[in-house]
């Protein structure tokens, strides 16, 4: 009898690896860009930067599909099952509400991302971002801003090493401290852009545009420390127990359905028979 074959990550093609650089290049830009403004300019926060983001984030999430179906023969089996986890994210999200950092969307992104690979994985992080935005009516200016954090959670998860071989206990150790990382990075990525909002008040944390990089970061480690850490360590404790309790279960469930979507699998036309 023979084994069953292995569930391998949809692979990044030349094209998808084009287009995720881009859309994340856009998302580092967009995030950073008030730390280079100068102090005369006006423009110190993001409140009006995020529809314009927003606009040019759903193209390239398209050309990041796109880019998918062309380099690994993504079908409709793909994008249904897309759908389904962004649901369920969407559907997790919620259960926590955010409080005290509970947020259990994480570790299902982390080990989706780890199963379907970093194409996949950030498509899926954006999307579930946005439908959990609209489902609990949290569209705002930061919405852009998670879906792009989320979607680099979920495609550093499809990045990790191992994806064909590790397996067990190691795997689930390895997934739990990358949940753990990517939560406090989540945290600590989003802090850019509610912190430049602080901008010309009169605290040791606050944003002052126009001032050297190396003195708005120290602050804004100060502003990490004091504000959000409270929040971002316990996501991280809940990643780590979701992990490592249900993981086993959700990754065997996800391979699986993997390998019956045939993702990537060789298309052939036999001749009819006489």
């Amino acid at each position: 009898m023979s084994a069953a074959p292995q569930a391998r990550p949809v692979r990044l093609g030349p094209r998808s690896i084009v287009a995720l650089a881009l859309v994340s290049a856009v998302g580092v830009a967009a995030f950073g860009w008030p730390l280079l403004a100068d102090a005369g300019s006006g423009i110190s926060t993001h409140a009006g930067d995020a529809p314009w983001l927003f606009a040019a984030l759903l193209p390239l999430l398209l050309a990041v599909v796109v880019a998918g179906i062309a380099d690994a023969g993504l079908d409709a089996k793909a994008i249904a099952m897309l759908g389904v986890l962004a649901a369920a994210g969407a559907a997790l999200r919620p259960l926590g509400a955010g409080t005290a950092g509970i947020e259990p969307m994480f570790f299902l992104m982390v080990l989706s991302g780890r199963v379907l690979g970093p194409g996949f994985g950030f498509v899926l992080g954006a999307v579930s971002m946005f439908a959990s935005a609209l489902l609990t009516g949290g569209v705002g200016p930061w919405m852009p801003f998670q879906m792009l954090s989320m979607g680099w959670v979920c495609m550093g998860a499809g990045l990790l090493p191992g994806a064909d071989t590790l397996r067990g206990r190691r795997e689930l150790w390895l997934l739990a401290a990358y949940g753990a990382v990517a939560s406090v990075l989540y945290g600590t990525v989003m802090n850019l852009q509610g912190w430049p909002y602080l901008g010309g008040m009169a605290t040791g944390v606050s944003f002052v545009p126009g001032d050297p990089l190396a003195e708005n970061l120290a602050r804004f480690v100060a502003y990490c420390l004091a504000t959000s850490l409270g929040w971002d360590l316990p996501r991280a404790v809940v990643t780590v127990a979701l992990s490592l309790a249900l993981g086993p279960a959700v990754l065997k469930a996800l391979r699986r359905a993997t390998r019956r979507a045939a993702f990537e699998a060789p298309v052939t036309f036999e001749a009819p028979k006489p």
